[in-house]
């Protein structure tokens, strides 16, 4: 499985808050956020990591230099400011393998069991041209609903509820070969953000399979940092 990590956002908010430690070093579980995320990817059949960060996180790119010899596969690293999640995501794609990969921003917070047996389905689906991780735990600020259909499978993605929903978007992307078609023509069209990127991939016919994790949370704001951290804890 090809793995890629999109650290390349600001982390202003933490910044306004008072968080000083670069977002992707903040310490979750006495391991920087980046390196707990790391460790589940080689958790399961890593076969490359590719981490993009934009060019002021000197202290990131330099922590990832230090441990990139020490892992047990190929990491490669970009270092590049972008605009945007979804140009982040066009960035590190140039350096996946053949095969299946899955991405994730770094701030996404998943216990290692739930993205094992994530990861095991999505490697042995053949019926999917992608799988995505869901939850019906919605604690975001602007989450993105997804509908699906009685075999699980995404029919579409939305800004606002319906009344209806059982899940939001995890921001735990798997795909496949032809999706990276995609992405190269919503670049061309001039497209912005993941959540379009994502509508662009059903409005191309793609068979994308919902995943559902018990809870997945993101780390925007200073005071996710504990929620992440008890989380992680069981508590």
């Amino acid at each position: 499985m090809n793995y890629a990590i999109i650290a390349a956002g600001e982390g202003s908010r933490l910044v306004q808050e008072g968080v000083v430690v670069p977002k992707p070093l903040v310490d979750l579980d006495g391991r920087p956020m980046i390196r707990r995320l790391i460790d589940i990817f080689a958790s399961y059949k890593p076969e490359t990591l590719s981490i993009i960060v934009n060019e002021q996180m000197t202290a990131v790119r330099e922590y990832i230099e230090e441990i990139a010899p020490t892992l047990p596969f190929p990491l490669r690293l970009t270092v590049k400011s972008t605009p945007s999640s979804m140009h982040s995501f066009y960035e590190v794609s140039r350096g996946f393998s053949e095969g299946k990969f899955i991405l994730t921003t770094v701030d996404t917070i998943f216990r290692q069991p739930d993205f094992v047996r994530y990861a095991e389905a999505f490697d042995n689906d053949d019926s999917a041209d992608g799988c995505f991780g869901v939850t019906d735990f919605i604690d975001d600020e602007k989450p993105l609903y997804v509908d699906t259909d009685a075999e699980g499978f995404i029919t579409a993605f939305r800004d606002a509820p319906n009344g209806h929903d059982r899940y939001i978007s995890g921001g735990i992307y798997g795909l496949t070969a032809p999706a990276l078609d995609i992405l190269a023509d919503c670049m061309e069209r001039g497209v912005s953000r993941m959540r379009n990127y994502q509508r662009a991939l059903i409005d191309a016919g793609m068979h994308l399979r919902a995943f559902p994790f018990p809870k997945i949370v993101d780390v925007d704001h200073a005071g996710d940092i504990e929620t992440a951290r008890a989380f992680i804890a069981g508590k």
